[in-house]
């Protein structure tokens, strides 16, 4: 699983596997008791047989923290699922408060398994571009179909790695640079390198005119606790092998280091947008959902949620 210049995966393998694990979560929130959001297509596109496997790793993943066998290293079940629906919630409100602005066409770049275009009560003439690998963005389209299921919206798939030209197939597919866009990183910028991020920023802002709003998840791990975070889960990792776990889904083998990697905030602010940061603490406050109790867990609350407007 570890990551390579010009490495690709489909919907099982890879970085595909972190897009099941999150609809995962999706799915397990939306059939819970008080759900913060809906999503009634996470699962179906989850439960298919070619995913048996990563489901099984996923969960070996997710530490149980009711169970003598849990890891203290490990982050729990209930703190992913609640924040995985804090940040879907975060992010289903930037896109209605946008398309409520009149902002008709809307990008989600690493579109994975998101369903927003489907899900969500779009205006009409509304346009959601999804740019992924073309094995995954084949998948959801397919399993969906299989389902029934029919987007909200326009939706228009733009197969092409974010590594490459994907302005150019974004532009090709339809987008108008000279109409306002919403742009979306969710879950997107630790599977880039520092300086495919700062050009996927310059590409954003050549791309977007004024009234276009973008909104990126900031994963706001340093150095040292990145460090701390791959020593945690490499005894976790021997703890759950010597028990005969499946092993094999290490998340952390796929992010990129931050070198090079520009502060999102800042960069927008400096190129004529005006930005906004939220902490994933203060909001998973905000809505009900907060960390848990220890002060050692609360790892996936250390994210920001940044939005910008270009003036």
């Amino acid at each position: 699983m570890t990551r390579s210049d010009g490495d690709s995966w489909d919907i099982a393998s890879s970085v595909g596997a972190t897009a099941v694990m999150v609809a995962l979560a999706r799915a397990a929130e939306t059939s819970s008791a008080a759900p913060l959001i809906r999503d009634e297509f996470a699962e179906p596109l989850v439960s298919t047989p070619e995913l048996e496997g990563v489901r099984a790793q996923v969960a070996s993943w997710w530490a149980d923290g009711d169970t003598e066998a849990a890891d203290n290293h490990a982050v729990s079940a209930e703190q992913m699922l609640n924040y995985q629906a804090v940040r879907t919630h975060f992010f289903d409100e930037f896109f209605a408060g946008a398309a409520a602005a009149g902002i008709r066409q809307h990008v989600i770049l690493a579109a994975g398994l998101d369903s927003r275009a489907y899900r969500l009560r779009w205006p009409d003439d509304n346009v959601v571009y999804e740019i992924d690998l073309p094995l995954v963005l084949e998948y959801k389209a397919r399993t969906l179909a299989a389902h029934g299921a029919k987007p909200a919206t326009t939706r228009r798939a733009v197969a092409v790695d974010l590594r490459e030209d994907w302005p150019a197939a974004l532009r090709e597919a339809g987008l108008d640079p000279a109409a306002p866009t919403t742009w979306l990183a969710e879950g997107l910028l630790p599977f880039l390198p520092g300086p495919a991020q700062e050009a996927m920023f310059a590409a954003i802002d050549r791309l977007s005119a004024p009234g276009s709003r973008v909104a990126v998840e900031v994963f706001g791990i340093d150095d040292e606790q990145w460090a701390q975070a791959k020593q945690r889960w490499a005894e976790a990792k021997a703890e759950r092998e010597k028990r005969g776990e499946d092993v094999s889904f290490d998340p952390f083998d796929l992010w990129y280091d931050n070198e090079g990697r520009p502060d999102c905030a800042g960069w927008f602010g400096a190129h004529g947008w005006s930005a906004e940061s939220v902490d994933g603490r203060d909001e998973s406050e905000r809505l009900g959902r907060p960390p848990g109790p220890s002060a050692d867990d609360e790892r996936p609350f250390l994210n920001i949620f940044v939005t910008a407007q270009k003036s």
